[in-house]
């Protein structure tokens, strides 16, 4: 059995405690705990393949409802209120989402497997390649398209910004998408030809396809950047997908319109 990120849970944990402090729970709450405690049990027994078959569905069932803030008792805490961080961008704001981060947790506890440890020069290594080939696909591609363009900036509450994203967002979405989908498809896939390209692609492609309430523009562009934080996740592990998507995000909040053009 694989052993626990504690690294991973460390930091989801650090990120719990920084969205609790500004915002609040209800007791409501308790329904997703235990629904995901049930869904955990479930996944973790190994004499019965439909109990964990129903164990993976009763949990992508609860990261979409949580993802989409329709579970009770979360009352997410907005950190950053509505503003422009430069004349020519839409309105942006921020809040410190409660629901988001179990998706993490449950991932980590429930399915170790998804961290795919390498050595942290590999790490480093992975996350070069998979940072140019993501910032030349999607920030270019958001360039070419007239969506952003150069906009250095360090706004005052950039330093929430950054705990927030990398703590709150990509942990929680790289566990997902990284971990869980493209490394469970390439499980899936071990015994085919091209296996792992085919589980890299198909992750990206639902990483679009989850940005689709944004644009067709943001569908393709996340999927271009998901390329890149997927050849991450396949030869650095999750540390290095985690890192490629922070920095990218962070390339494109300190040096580009954030989060686009009005």
């Amino acid at each position: 059995m694989p052993a626990l990120p504690w690294p991973y849970l460390a930091l989801l944990s650090l990120g719990y405690t920084l969205a609790v402090a500004y915002g609040q729970l209800a007791w409501t709450a308790t329904i997703s705990f235990a629904l995901l405690l049930f869904a955990g049990y479930a996944v973790r027994q190994q004499q019965t393949p439909v109990g964990r078959f129903l164990g993976h569905a009763l949990f992508l069932v609860m990261a979409l409802a949580l993802a989409l803030h329709l579970m009770p008792g979360f009352f997410n805490g907005r950190a950053i209120p509505t503003q422009r961080l430069t004349d020519d961008a839409a309105p942006f704001a921020m809040y410190l989402n409660q629901d988001k981060p179990l998706i993490g947790f449950w991932l980590l506890l429930a399915c170790p497997w998804i961290v795919g440890r390498r050595s942290l020069r590999l790490s480093v290594y992975a996350t070069a390649l998979g940072l140019a080939l993501s910032a030349v696909l999607a920030l270019g591609g958001a360039m070419l398209l007239g969506m952003i363009h150069w906009a250095p900036k360090w706004p005052e509450h950039a330093w929430l910004w950054i705990l927030n994203n990398l703590l709150l967002v990509t942990v929680v979405e790289e566990a997902l998408f990284r971990g869980y989908i493209q490394g469970g498809l390439g499980r899936y896939f071990k015994q085919r030809n091209h296996g792992d390209a085919l589980a890299l692609l198909l992750a990206s492609l639902v990483f679009g396809l989850v940005h689709a309430g944004a644009g067709w523009q943001w569908v393709l562009l996340s999927g271009l950047a998901g390329i890149g934080y997927g050849l991450a996740y396949r030869f650095g592990g999750l540390a290095a997908a985690i890192a490629t998507h922070f920095s990218l995000n962070l390339l494109h909040f300190a040096l580009f319109t954030y989060p686009m053009l009005a």
